[in-house]
């Protein structure tokens, strides 16, 4: 069975029916054919910053790609630093 995948503007309405027009979220996700976890996440995502709610497939929240940003420039510092530790061979001069 194939993931299916919502657009941003079926889940704003998805929430929307809950909180505005006041239908209960079971009744809401049986009539919208969600699973009823999958739309009490939208409401929560949804409560917590509308603005930037379900921002779409590969994109990321600002927040969220500066800790990307931030993580990847760890693991290449740490790269970087672990070769200045490692030890060099010892080579007389004759």
């Amino acid at each position: 069975m194939a993931k299916r995948t919502f657009t941003r503007e079926f889940k704003v309405e998805a929430v929307k029916l809950v909180r505005e027009r006041g239908t209960s979220v079971a009744q809401a996700s049986r009539d919208l054919g969600i699973h009823l976890n999958v739309l009490r996440k939208w409401l929560k995502d949804y409560d917590q910053d509308p603005q930037q709610a379900f921002p779409g497939q590969g994109q990321m929240k600002p927040e969220q790609a500066e800790i990307e940003r931030l993580k990847k420039e760890v693991a290449r510092l740490k790269m970087e630093r672990d070769i200045l530790k490692k030890p060099r061979p010892f080579s007389p001069r004759s």
